[in-house]
């Protein structure tokens, strides 16, 4: 194990004990919490993070378990005011509905998406779900866990042993569950958002950045196809009464221009676009409404980053909580071991620049989700290098301070 990766025992047991549980299932990289009996000590420690100075790795590329860790980084439930009200769950199998359910995480919500399976909750997520022992949402009659798609009997079953009052949105058609937790946002909201993201229910990696916007805000997702407008999405629509924001992410060769034209009959529609899956991520974390205040904007030093690989879909929505709480973080797509030339423009583009001194700030920060068979230690040791605050001058950054 080289430099990036070197940390100390004392380093991880902090980060443990804060967390406050051991993560699920562990390979290699991972080594297993080792106790030692006669006083009752951690004498070795696993490694769900690593962390250099700009960045913060969430070491697994099992989604189950990412969203595990995800959760133990933001809500360390030690007191009510870090416990979240509800806790989302939904089939790790489905990544339409996963997607879509990252609505749900916001407020009144304030709780992470884990993932159960067609056969049960996994253990690691289920003892996450004690450990965080969700407070129920006030606005939504005391509800502590919402489910989200088919969900086997016997885990509603499991759920209800623990005394948890549970909701359940319940259905396989991606673009109905979208429908409905639409509606379901603006009941327990007692609003209806005006502005809508409309996604592809095709092509993951183009939908994706909509993820973290609509955890860390109330617009939800909608689907649509490449050449057409699923009824439940239509219908989802015409409740704006023809005065929609519609903001529809991807290009034409992924959203059809015929598509974008008869969504015009619903409201105002903008596309936000990259001609790649890179390209895409960066415009939709560059985009800002100034008339609707929507999107992020970020586009000077100074903010935080989300960062996986294309083709993990399932540890982006695991990842999306990262845009709700803490340093509020963009998507940004890249590839496993290269960083692409657009991304890495980006990312350079927010590189903090001091006059003085280093402690001027302001700084940036990146987490990495996914173990080096997702993302190469190569990436993070670039990423770290670009957010790095460096002298308006252009000399060397660490000298002369």
């Amino acid at each position: 194990m080289n430099n990036l990766f070197r940390v100390t025992a004392v380093s991880f047991l902090a980060i443990a004990v804060l967390a406050g549980c051991t993560t699920g299932k562990r390979d290699e990289q991972q080594p297993a919490v080792s106790n030692d009996e006669s006083n009752g000590s951690q004498t070795a420690v696993s490694m769900p993070w690593v962390a250099t100075k700009n960045t913060t790795r969430i070491t697994t590329s099992d989604p189950a378990d990412a969203a595990v860790l995800v959760s133990r980084t933001l809500w360390t439930a030690v007191t009510e005011q870090n416990r979240p009200a509800s806790i989302i769950l939904t089939d790790v199998e489905n990544w339409q509905i996963a997607a879509a359910s990252t609505d749900l995480i916001h407020h009144p919500s304030n709780g992470p998406l884990l993932y159960v399976t067609k056969d049960g909750i996994p253990n690691s997520t289920l003892d996450e779900i004690k450990r965080l022992k969700p407070m129920g949402a006030k606005e939504n009659n005391g509800v502590q866990v919402v489910l989200v798609g088919s969900i086997a009997p016997s885990i509603v079953d499991q759920l209800k042993e623990l005394n948890f009052k549970i909701d359940h949105i319940e259905g396989d058609v991606p673009a109905a569950i979208a429908q409905v937790i639409d509606d379901y946002y603006a009941k327990v909201a007692g609003k209806m958002p005006m502005s809508i993201v409309v996604g592809s229910m095709e092509q993951p990696e183009f939908t994706l950045p909509a993820v973290n916007w609509i955890a860390h805000m109330s617009e939800p997702l909608l689907y649509v196809t490449k050449d057409g407008i699923p009824e439940p999405t239509a219908k989802a629509l015409q409740k704006r009464g023809g005065k929609a924001n519609i903001y529809l992410l991807g290009p034409d060769s992924v959203i059809s221009s015929k598509v974008e034209e008869e969504l015009k009959a619903y409201g105002t529609v903008t596309r936000i676009a990259g001609k790649d899956a890179f390209e895409n991520a960066v415009a939709f974390a560059k985009f800002k409404d100034a008339a609707t205040q929507f999107g992020w904007g970020i586009t000077t030093p100074g903010h935080n980053l989300s960062l996986v690989s294309k083709e993990s879909t399932m540890l982006a929505i695991a990842a999306a909580p990262f845009a709700h709480l803490g340093k509020h973080a963009p998507l940004i797509i890249t590839e496993r071991d290269r960083i692409p030339d657009s991304v890495m423009k980006y990312v350079m583009g927010l590189q903090p620049k001091f006059q003085q001194s280093p402690a001027e700030g302001p700084y940036n920060h990146a987490w990495l989700t996914g173990d080096l068979n997702t993302l190469s230690e190569k990436i993070q040791s670039q990423i770290d290098d670009m957010l790095e605050i460096s002298p308006a001058s252009g000399s060397n950054p660490h000298a002369g301070h």
